[in-house]
């Protein structure tokens, strides 16, 4: 029998949970028609604005607009403390394990951690081995996946270090909301997230190079093709930065400069949105026409800060992630706060025989895997896919790990049928600095198929506006 889920707006027995009986008055106030036409205007706003998203593959066009719901994600401030206690602790071990890995190595020799997995890791740069990096913060923006299951509890799904993306949906979301129904925001005392970009703005001033009082910060992108590349121009407006690529800058006599109509000015602190393999081709890829040659040179010397540091991506690496409890224990000596979701590492052979005997009961994942890409939920496969994915565990078991299918919470979402439940997920944003800040919610992705638990907007899922109640 499976188990019951957890409903975010309802109760036990269908009784509204308090912290959604406001919300629930006006939605029985408020006739459909409306709530559909300004859906309708919702539609239409976020494709005038740009709001899109690439998804590659897909013979209907590059760009699509991101399904949004108007029923928001509500989050009493007392979830929301604890949570937000959770996530500062897993981002601040999560940084000491990669300052580690590429100093003293301290939870190697111990043993807490397998060598193998991380120095055999394709996205460990032995490039960083010594090299120190402003405050010892690699991971300055995370995104950490966080769900909660049947039993009400929030667990870590997935800790993204490299380039986060989604922030610019949750803070286009919130704006679309007030603009659409003002009279919601009258009757709650929601928390304010508009602040994020000067919040991202003064952690990115802050990890300058020492010395450097008034830092030039740029934020990198691949350019207009990239599917996030929305973000990307967003952010760097709303932070008044350049947007720049890498042809726009240069390096010379070991400093980074940016090529302006004022003549050649210096950068101090890039946020890049370039994946480490395409940053410099005279150390990475060397075919790569999207970064900039000797950057990892000026970048070693400490004239330019890089955010995310190369080589964070090893943390976040699936292989890694069942490990980042003990890394809590190790490096803070304290118990996680937000327990991971229980995985099987299918590198271990009682795992991988558990896992082969269970798969129709489990989901397994790549551990380089991102998006959504090179998984099996086993109740929801075929048998055909099952086997296929028996066959590739058994070639390359290392490759892949094991959880159990989460009954993620759901939310009521509108659909063609009317407002029905679908199953959502939450990512905050963390950011690393002088100190840990988060703004207060983060965005949830909902899965819009019936029964789906994928959210990933590469898949199909749209987002939701996410509130944190003040009170």
């Amino acid at each position: 029998m499976a188990s019951p889920v957890f409903d975010e707006m309802l109760g036990p027995e269908g009784r509204v949970r308090p912290h959604y009986a406001g919300f629930q008055r006006w939605l029985r106030e408020t006739p459909p028609e409306r709530i559909a036409q300004k859906r309708s205007e919702a539609d239409s706003l976020f494709h005038r604005v740009g709001i899109t998203f690439a998804v590659y593959g897909e013979e209907s066009g590059t760009e699509r607009l991101i399904p949004f719901d108007v029923v928001p994600r509500i989050i009493t401030g007392t979830e929301w403390r604890a949570l937000a206690a959770g996530l500062t602790q897993r981002v601040r071990a999560l940084n000491a394990f990669t300052a580690d890995i590429y100093h003293e190595q301290r939870i190697l020799a111990a043993g807490r951690v397998p060598a193998e997995p991380v120095l055999c890791n394709t996205q460990y740069r032995p490039e960083m081995q010594g090299v120190d990096v402003p405050g010892g913060i690699y991971a300055h923006i995370a995104g950490i996946d966080v769900v909660r299951a049947d039993d009400g509890r929030f667990y870590v799904l997935e800790d993204n270090l490299r380039v986060p993306s989604g922030v610019s949906y949750m803070l286009e979301d919130r704006k679309m909301m007030m603009r659409l129904f003002p009279e919601l925001f009258a009757r709650h005392a929601v928390s304010p997230i508009d602040h994020y970009p000067d919040m991202l703005l003064d952690m990115l001033r802050s990890v300058a190079p020492a010395g450097i009082n008034d830092p030039t910060v740029a934020l990198l992108t691949p350019g207009a093709h990239n599917s996030a590349y929305f973000e990307h121009a967003f952010l760097a407006q709303q932070m008044g930065i350049e947007l720049v690529e890498g042809q726009d800058l240069f390096v010379r006599d070991g400093y980074v400069f940016m090529r302006t109509t004022r003549g050649p000015q210096p950068v101090h602190v890039i946020y890049r949105r370039i994946d480490d393999d395409f940053l410099d081709p005279l150390a990475f890829q060397p075919g790569s026409m999207l970064g900039v040659a000797g950057l990892l040179a000026a970048y070693r010397a400490g004239h330019v800060t890089i955010a995310n540091a190369i080589g964070t991506g090893v943390a976040d690496d699936k292989s890694i992630y069942p490990y980042v409890p003990d890394m809590i224990r190790f490096y803070l000596d304290e118990e996680p706060l937000i327990d991971n979701v229980p995985t099987w590492i299918l590198r271990r052979p009682d795992d991988l025989a558990y896992a082969l005997a269970n798969l129709e009961q489990l989901v397994i994942k790549e551990v380089h895997g991102a998006g959504g890409y090179g998984m099996l939920i086993g109740p929801k496969a075929s048998h055909a896919e099952i086997e296929d994915f028996r066959q590739r565990i058994k070639a390359h078991p290392e490759r892949y790990i094991a959880q159990p299918t989460l009954a993620l919470s759901t939310c009521p979402t509108f659909v063609e049928e009317g407002l029905a439940p679908r199953h959502i997920d939450l990512r905050p944003f963390v950011l690393s600095g002088r100190d840990v800040r988060i703004v207060p919610g983060g965005l949830t992705r909902v899965a819009l198929r019936e029964g789906s638990l994928v959210v990933n907007s590469s898949q199909g899922g749209g987002t939701k506006d996410t509130w944190v109640l003040e009170a």
